[in-house]
């Protein structure tokens, strides 16, 4: 597992080989500004909640290399089995501490390709050393929260409960995957270790095995009730589900002749529309109209959508493997540029990266994004210099399209979190977060939030970092 205060070699080799490259140079304190951004939406869909933040801050607020991380860089050796590093450059390492200014938008934002989801700031040699880490925590947790608030998003507001942790992409890929989950929209999750470390709500019954261990159903049923009278979910189909309903029932009225009351029964396998219309029916008819009928099996936000056009009779989602691993996407593909660095005179000189493809030609520039309001809802958003006085009026967007922007207010969306490596921002918890997923959500029509064949949102670049984007690209083709 990682230990946060290990965090400085969760990187790249390439990142410590340049760091002593710009050392050896001169360049190591040179001032630089890196965004991380991605640069296609995941999931094919038209939106994507950023999520990661958090857990960078709690890094970046213990960043430093201790003298058993140094001891172990000082055995990396080259190709002709010298070391790789001098160690005077090591002791560098030792000594620095973290002094970067660190803007970002904040967790819980609807968020769209190539604006940057993070801004660094500050020397060089520590701007570049991030990059790795940074990515490794926004990408995926921004992908788990966009997944999870898809999922939401199809349950139609009934509650979705991540079961993922078995299948998640290790221990702590699990513990990520439930952070996001529930950042992204999830009620509780199954996860303990989420719950104690995160606040989580954790939700769980029993398991086929606990049915497989008595000599019938019924007698499962009746001891697990025994046992845990106010938490019976039933777990049904080990044997034959409708059976096992009729089961639950019984047990259920024996719970309330004794002063409580069975919270449900949780369907896993077989035809869930057919199956919880019949549970339904069964439970209703029985006196349990407030029992809930919670369904698992491979869930996602298809899948629900699907079971929801059929008519099922599902009030609680139970989603797992399709949820935490991404199942349809494995990877956000954020990345990390150079967009500007002070030369020997210190001034701020645009950097872009050029690409024959069109989407991986980076922007240059101090960059913030300011979002543009009319009639209650968010109408587009503008990537513009942050050190311009221009206030941008008119968007260039990345389909192609420039228009004057006929707003009511705006906001931009980039905070400042450190300034000089010294946390200047009081973080919400993770339960403010999830409530900003909603509401952030709730900003934008409908055609853009939808699941597949969305509208895209206009994000594109102010007409002055657009021009000077054009003016460098051909400089550096020339």
């Amino acid at each position: 597992m990682i230990h946060l205060n290990d965090f400085a070699l969760m990187t790249d080799l390439y990142q410590l080989t340049m760091a002593y490259g710009y050392w050896k140079r001169g360049m190591a304190q040179r001032e630089s500004v890196f965004h991380l951004f991605f640069r296609k939406l995941p999931f094919r869909g038209g939106y994507a909640i950023s999520c990661g933040l958090g857990e960078i801050c709690r890094y970046l607020d213990q960043y430093g290399f201790s003298k058993d991380h140094l001891a172990y860089l000082a055995t990396l050796c080259g190709n002709d089995g010298e070391p790789l590093f001098e160690q005077a450059f090591l002791d560098e390492l030792g000594s620095m501490k973290f002094e970067c200014d660190l803007w970002a938008i904040p967790e819980g934002s609807v968020v769209f390709p190539h604006q940057p989801l993070i801004r660094i700031q500050g020397p060089l040699l520590q701007a570049q050393l991030l990059e790795t880490a940074l990515l490794n925590i926004i990408n995926f947790q921004t992908l788990i929260a966009t997944k999870a608030a898809r999922i939401c998003q199809a349950a139609l507001g009934e509650p979705v409960l991540e079961f993922g942790l078995r299948r998640a992409q290790g221990i702590n890929g699990g513990l990520a995957a439930s952070r996001a989950s529930y950042i992204g929209g999830c009620s509780a999750t199954s996860h303990v270790w989420a719950g104690y470390q995160l606040g989580i709500p954790v939700k769980g019954t029993h398991a086929h095995s606990w049915v497989m261990a008595h000599d019938d159903e019924l007698e499962s049923f009746q001891s697990y009730a025994d046992a845990m009278p106010n938490n019976c979910i039933f777990l049904v189909d080990t044997y034959d589900t409708i059976e096992g309903v009729a089961n639950a029932i019984r047990v259920g009225n024996q719970l309330r002749n004794a002063g409580h009351e069975m919270v449900g029964v949780r369907l896993d396998s077989g035809d869930l529309a057919e199956l919880s219309t019949e549970a339904r029916r069964m439970l209703d008819e029985a006196g349990f109209e407030q029992a809930s009928v919670v369904a698992s099996n491979d869930l996602d936000e298809y899948r629900i959508q699907t079971l929801k056009a059929r008519g099922a009779k599902i009030n609680v989602w139970g989603v797992g493997t399709r949820l935490v691993t991404a199942y349809d996407q494995p990877a956000l593909g954020g990345v990390y540029k150079l967009a500007a660095l002070k030369d020997d005179a210190g001034v701020w000189q645009d950097k872009v990266k050029l690409s024959e493809q069109a989407i991986k030609v980076s922007n240059p520039g101090i960059q913030q994004v300011r979002r543009y309001f009319k009639d209650g809802k968010a109408a587009a958003d503008v990537i513009y210099d942050a050190t311009e006085a221009q206030i941008p009026g008119e968007i260039n967007t990345f389909q192609g399209h420039t228009f004057h922007l006929d707003a009511e207010g705006s906001v931009d969306l980039l905070q400042e979190i450190y300034v000089k490596g010294n946390r200047i921002a009081e973080l919400p918890d993770i339960h403010e977060i999830r409530s900003k997923t909603f509401s952030n959500l709730a900003q934008f029509s409908a055609e853009y939030l939808k699941l597949s064949e969305a509208e895209s949102y206009p994000v594109g670049l102010s007409t002055s970092l657009l021009d000077r984007k054009t003016t460098l690209i051909r400089a550096l083709k020339s």
